[in-house]
């Protein structure tokens, strides 16, 4: 994981302090609209991280959009800010769904990157898209492995067998669950639960709290790794950023569970690898 955690480190850098990396040639660009953050990343065509932003937002709920004109202003002026600091236009973006979504939703969610001014180039399920970022830096073993990605409403996972996904699926359970259970045992409101659960210093009180959410995510992994032999899971998504998360993971599937040290940006990055350029802009 030595690869991948530098090349994260790397992208979350760019994230955290607004820089952008030199590059040639046209930007693919993954849109992860998320339940809790909208995170942009950009890369070359070699998949080089150039640039990335993050913001919070409520765009999407179970693979719903469930404000549209919202969601495009923010995307909107995430793109813009971009283009500024980069001095080109971004045109290419690729966006993410979580598996089994609806026709129409998988529609809703192209045309907020329509509406931002991208031209769309590809739609996957985040745990494919997590996958790829994964088959980049740690190529797979002939013996497969899963990609779980734990998100704000669901908890995906892709099962890899030579390099290639073989099986994708989600259930609901993510950190939306996690919030409300924070809410509910301090009765406090959700947006207020929502700041305590993603405060470091709060994490030692917060996670015995929603340890039996986590332990349900594990029991929903187990569930589908069934009839499948895997000798390792790779859990990404901010969900699964609670440092006690792995070793919940791993007592229930009796696998060895690992986790990037930016679990949340693997998607987005994974997301803009499956951009596909046109030829002509290669």
């Amino acid at each position: 994981m030595e690869l991948k955690n530098r090349t994260l480190s790397n992208f979350a850098e760019l994230v955290r302090t607004g820089e952008c990396k030199k590059f040639r040639g046209r930007l693919k660009v993954g849109v992860d609209l998320g339940t809790a953050n909208t995170v942009l990343a950009v890369v070359d065509s070699t998949n080089r991280p150039i640039a990335g932003v993050s913001a919070p937002s409520h765009a999407i709920r179970d693979g719903v959009i469930v404000n549209y004109y919202e969601s495009v202003q923010l995307v909107t002026k995430l793109k813009e800010e971009l283009e500024e600091k980069l001095g080109t236009e971004l045109l290419y973006a690729a966006a993410a769904i979580p598996p089994g979504v609806s026709e129409g939703s998988v529609k809703s969610i192209g045309y907020v990157l329509e509406g931002a001014g991208f031209e769309v180039t590809n739609i996957v399920d985040e745990p494919t898209a997590a996958a790829a970022a994964r088959e980049e830096f740690d190529a797979m073993t002939k013996e497969g492995a899963a990609v779980v990605d734990v998100g704000g409403g669901t908890t995906g996972i892709s099962i890899l067998k030579d390099g290639k996904v073989i099986y994708t699926d989600d259930e609901a359970t993510g950190g939306s669950h996690m919030t409300m259970t924070v809410a509910g045992h301090y009765r406090i409101p959700y947006e207020e639960a929502e700041v305590l659960k993603t405060t470091p210093e709060k994490e030692k009180e917060i996670f015995p709290v929603i340890k039996a959410t986590v332990e349900k995510m594990a029991s929903i992994t187990e569930k589908f790794l069934k009839g499948y032999e895997i000798p390792a899971v790779y859990v990404v998504g901010g969900s699964a950023s609670f440092q006690e998360f792995t070793s919940v993971f791993e007592k229930k599937l009796n696998l060895p569970v690992y986790r990037p040290v930016h679990p949340l940006l693997v998607t987005p990055l994974g997301i803009a690898y499956n951009c596909q350029l046109p030829q002509k802009a290669r």
